[in-house]
C-alpha cells in the first residue's frame, strides 16, 4: 500500500515555499553578517603567559580583520579546567571562544572534568608551537642544565620550581625533566605562567620551564638565565641556549602549542570563517616574523588537521602521566 501523499494547495504552498527560502537564506547570511557584536576570547590562565600573549596577538588582528572587538578574557584555575568549562557550557554561537596550550590535552588524563576535551569543543585551528625554556633566577649559581642537576643532587628537594598549575604542560615539562635526570625538586604551583614568571624574577622559586613567549624578554633583560630550550633543536631566537638534550639530559624533549576551540555544536560556517581569518593572520610576515623572534613557529591549518593533534596529544600525554604516578584530581 503506497503512503499517502499530502497536498499542499493555495496558501499552504505558499507558506511552505516561504519557509523553506526563509530557511535557505538563513544559513549563509549568519557566516556573513559574523561577527556581528564582540566575541569573548577566554584564556583558562593568568595573564603574562604564553598562551595569554598568543590569545592576545591573534584577537587584536582577528578584530582588525573582522572589523568587531576580540576582548581576551583571562579565567585561571584548576589548571586551565576553570576557563575551559565557561566555554564548554557557553552558547554555541562563535561569541565565546577559547585560546588552549597543551594542558588541554594533558587534562584528560589529570583531572576530573564535567566535559570531554574532544566532543565538548569544536576544534577551529592550531594557531602555533612552540618549545620551552629552563630558566632559573641569576642569583642562583648555575649556568648549566649540568650545573643545576648537580646541585639539586647535592640538596635533595630543596630547589623549587614553578609551574603554571597542577597538571599544566610546565608542571609535566618539569616531572619530566626530574624523571630523567634523575633529581628531587619541590614543586610551587600557582595559577598561571605570568605569577610563576614573577616569583622566579623576585627570587621565590629557583627553576621555571616557561614557554619562549613569555620566557624571552625577561632573559633578554638579564632578570632571568635561560639554561636550555626543551626542543630536539635549538631555536633561533635563543641561538646561544642549548638543547636540553645537548646539555646532557638523554631523551628529552619537550614542544609546547596553541589553538583556538570554540563550543561544541557551534556552526560550521562560523568555525570556517574563523579558520580562515587566522590562517590568512598567520600567513602575515608581520605576524610570523613576530612568532619566530619569540621562539614560536607559526602552524595553521583546517579543523579536521587540529582535532586530530588534539587526540594525539591526549593519547602522548596519557602515557607521561601515568608514568610519572601524577595523580587524578
Amino acid at each position: 500500500m503506497m503512503t499517502p501523499v499530502t497536498k499542499l494547495t493555495g496558501p499552504r504552498i505558499t507558506a511552505a515555499v516561504l519557509a523553506c527560502l526563509i530557511g535557505w537564506c538563513a544559513a549563509p547570511a549568519s557566516a556573513q553578517t559574523y561577527p556581528a557584536k564582540a566575541v569573548r576570547v577566554v584564556v583558562p590562565y593568568s595573564a603574562g603567559g604564553g598562551i595569554d600573549f598568543m590569545a592576545r596577538l591573534v584577537s587584536l588582528r582577528l578584530q582588525e580583520n573582522l572589523g568587531q572587538p576580540f576582548v581576551v578574557d583571562n579565567r585561571p584555575g584548576a589548571g586551565g579546567v576553570v576557563g575551559s568549562e565557561v566555554v564548554a557550557t557557553a552558547r554555541p554561537d562563535g561569541y565565546t571562544l577559547l585560546a588552549v596550550p597543551i594542558s588541554h590535552a594533558a587534562n584528560a588524563s589529570l583531572r576530573k572534568l564535567s566535559f570531554d576535551p574532544v566532543t565538548g569543543f569544536a576544534p577551529i585551528v592550531y594557531l602555533a608551537s612552540a618549545p620551552n625554556v629552563v630558566l632559573v633566577h641569576p642569583s642562583l649559581p648555575v649556568r648549566t642544565i649540568g650545573e643545576f642537576t648537580r646541585l639539586a643532587r647535592r640538596h635533595p628537594g630543596e630547589l623549587s620550581y614553578a609551574s603554571s598549575g597542577s597538571g599544566s604542560s610546565t608542571h609535566l615539562a618539569a616531572e619530566l625533566l626530574k624523571m630523567l635526570a634523575k633529581v628531587e625538586l619541590l614543586h610551587v604551583p600557582y595559577k598561571g605562567g605570568g605569577p610563576a614568571l614573577t616569583d622566579l624574577i623576585a627570587g621565590q622559586v629557583s627553576m621555571y620551564i616557561g614557554s619562549l613567549p613569555a620566557s624571552l624578554p625577561h632573559v633578554r633583560s638579564g632578570r632571568l638565565r635561560g639554561l636550555a630550550v626543551t626542543s630536539a633543536e635549538r631555536v633561533k631566537a635563543l641561538p646561544d641556549t642549548p638543547t636540553v638534550i645537548e646539555a646532557g639530559v638523554r631523551g628529552y624533549e619537550y614542544v609546547g602549542w596553541y589553538g583556538l576551540l570554540a563550543p561544541a555544536g557551534t556552526p560550521t560556517a562560523v568555525i570556517e570563517r574563523l579558520n580562515a581569518a587566522v590562517n590568512a593572520i598567520l600567513r602575515q610576515p608581520a605576524v610570523a616574523d613576530k612568532l619566530v623572534a619569540t621562539g614560536a613557529q607559526p602552524m595553521g591549518g583546517t579543523p579536521a588537521q587540529f582535532a586530530d593533534h588534539i587526540k594525539r596529544e591526549i593519547e602522548k600525554w596519557a602515557l607521561v602521566v601515568t608514568h610519572a604516578r601524577i595523580r587524578k584530581d
